[in-house]
């Protein structure tokens, strides 16, 4: 999409169905009570919905991406492809410069508290990012494009090495006692981050390709560096795969929390009184 009033459009768009589709199913969870859509089912809702718009084009990125290498295909096929990934590499854009801040409310909403200079980080963090991830992507090919997208790339090295800090000392104070699973989530969204820059560092080598594809054609060396790039990065991409969805289960099972404690006794309770056997609790 070089079209600037389209990137426009497409970003309002896919703005307004993230918000469209939260608002609906937090009504949908309110059904389950009382019809009122309370704070924590729509910020959990949102929570999830970054999820999914976050893995869902990430692999519809990495697929297209061995289109635009497969050097099987028709030149005219992998620069339409190419066009492909750049169209959805705003979803998870989106959803990952959001993700902090959203989990951030959420973890206050179930009960972990933050202290107010933690809040000036948290709340910004969340719009500074967003605004960064679309300026770079609506201003793409331009110094201004440049300039902001390396801006983009220092607040990830700054969110890789300032989580990691975070959790260490909630830990030390004993913030996380009751929520482990909230600092092994937060250590994996770092480590995503990273992943991401690094797979990055890889699939820039194809950027060029793809330009050089679209005006001249493909060639052996052309081929070749495009394979390369696709290849090496793709460790890193599978990785963090692997690590959403690790995330995914600690946010489902919530393990070492209280309700994860209680879930797992009443299953115990359960066990011990289908058996015919005397009811304990472990």
């Amino acid at each position: 999409m070089n079209n600037k009033p389209g990137k426009v459009f497409f970003v309002f768009i896919f703005t307004g169905l993230l918000l469209w589709f939260g608002y609906a199913q937090a009504l949908t969870l309110s059904v389950e009570s009382d019809y009122v859509i309370s704070s924590y089912e729509v910020v959990l809702v949102l929570h999830e919905l970054l999820l999914v718009f976050w893995l869902g084009p990430d692999i519809g990125i990495f697929i297209w991406s061995t289109k635009v290498a497969n050097p099987a295909n028709s030149d005219a096929t992998r620069v339409t492809a190419a066009g492909m990934m750049h169209t959805i590499d705003l979803f998870p854009r989106v959803c990952i410069s959001l993700m902090l801040t959203v989990g951030g409310i959420l973890t206050e909403v179930v009960g972990i508290e933050h202290a107010w200079w933690q809040w000036i980080a948290i709340l910004p963090l969340g719009p500074v990012w967003l605004t960064l991830v679309v300026i770079a992507y609506l201003k793409e090919g331009t110094s201004v494009g440049e300039t902001v997208a390396k801006l983009d790339k220092w607040l990830r090295w700054i969110v890789v090495v300032s989580v990691p800090i975070s959790v260490a000392y909630a830990t030390s104070i004993g913030r996380m006692d009751n929520a482990p699973w909230v600092s092994a989530k937060l250590l994996i969204f770092a480590a995503i981050v990273l992943l991401g820059l690094l797979a990055r560092r890889h699939l820039d080598a194809m950027q060029g390709g793809i330009r050089e594809l679209a005006a001249n054609g493909s060639s052996d060396a052309l081929n070749a560096k495009l394979v390369g790039s696709v290849k090496s990065a793709r460790p890193y991409i599978i990785a963090i795969w692997v690590g959403l969805a690790v995330a995914s289960w600690l946010g489902i099972e919530q393990p070492g929390s209280i309700q994860s404690e209680m879930r797992s006794a009443a299953v115990s309770v359960t066990g011990d009184m289908t058996q015919g056997g005397e009811q304990t609790w472990k």
